[in-house]
Parts: C-alpha cells; sequence; structure tokens
C-alpha cells in the first residue's frame, strides 16, 4: 500500500462528482440535450471554436474537461488569469507540430478569457483561423463586450443558465450515492 498516495475521499467533492460525458452535465440542457447543436458538434468530433458564458458555478469549466474527454483532440488549458503571450505561443508551437506531424487538432481552453487585454485576444485569433487551434473560452462576462469581436465571430457562444434547486438536489443524491 502506497501511504503518499491520494485517495479519491482526499479530493474536494466538486472533483469527485465532475461528469467525465455530456450525459452526466446536469443543469444545461438547453445546449447539451441530445440533438442540441453543441451535443451534436461535440459526439461527432467536429466542435469548431467556442465562447462558454454563464455564471460561476455553472460548468463551464467542466463541459470543456468533459469536451476534451470525448474528442480526439489534445487538450491545452490555461487561466487567463495567470498566462500571457508566451503559453500561447508555446501552446500554438506545440499544435503546429501534432497537426503536422499527426494530423491531431488541438483544443485549447482558456479559463476567465476576458482578463485577457485585446492584444492577448489578438495573439490567438490568426491560429484559430488558420484551424491550427480550436479555442474553448469560458467567461462570467458578456463576451459581447470583453472578448474582441473577431474572435467572436469565428466562434459560437453558449451561454450557461445558473442551475435550479432541483438540479441542485438531483447532485446532492449522486454524490450521496457515490461517496457511500
Amino acid at each position: 500500500m502506497d501511504l503518499f498516495a491520494v485517495s479519491d475521499f482526499s479530493k474536494p467533492l466538486t472533483e469527485r462528482m465532475r461528469p467525465q460525458q455530456l450525459e452526466n452535465i446536469i443543469g444545461q440542457e438547453h445546449i447539451l440535450a441530445k440533438g442540441k447543436l453543441l451535443y451534436r458538434a461535440v459526439q461527432a468530433d467536429k466542435l469548431g471554436s467556442t465562447i462558454l458564458w454563464g455564471p460561476p458555478g455553472t460548468g463551464k469549466t467542466t463541459l470543456a474537461h468533459v469536451i476534451a474527454n470525448v474528442t480526439k483532440a489534445h487538450f491545452e488549458e490555461l487561466n487567463a488569469t495567470e498566462s500571457g503571450k508566451s503559453e500561447i505561443a508555446r501552446v500554438v508551437r506545440s499544435a503546429k507540430d501534432r497537426l503536422m506531424m499527426h494530423g491531431q487538432k488541438t483544443i485549447l481552453f482558456i479559463d476567465e478569457i476576458h482578463r485577457f487585454n485585446k492584444a492577448q485576444q489578438d495573439t490567438l485569433l490568426p491560429h484559430v483561423e488558420q484551424g491550427i487551434i480550436v479555442l474553448i473560452g469560458a467567461t462570467t462576462q458578456n463576451p459581447y463586450y470583453e472578448i474582441n469581436d473577431a474572435l467572436i465571430s469565428r466562434s459560437r457562444v453558449f451561454k450557461l443558465n445558473s442551475i435550479n434547486d432541483y438540479h441542485i438536489r438531483t447532485l446532492l443524491l449522486r454524490a450521496l450515492e457515490q461517496d457511500s
């Protein structure tokens, strides 16, 4: 027995409960029900650049991680509060290499994308246009004000709604069943 191994119970409940498949995400049926555009694009592995917009706690980051699990694309993650142009350049270099050598696309998930200034956002644009990266940006702010028009015009914006009491009850019951 490894005394230093991290047990599942040492992880925060939110991490233990994080869905791994689209069908397990609760509360965003308006965009993730079978037959909806986002659901179909992810299932077909044909996702284009996307902006996920909604209040905190609605599942933007979770949805990005589920997309990473479902698609064949390589997944990279940055947080705009901690990253800059050099990290973007590193991801783009690797994405170009991966695309040229293996034909594998790269999804770049940027949490808090509204925190990038316009110059940082402009750095992404040619790589999104050329298909070197598929951008998934997550924001709590209205993307039509906080993200530059060129990136918005090359992305689909999906608005996530706050989860309601029914969804919270469902999640609590799921947590109790899983942890017992």
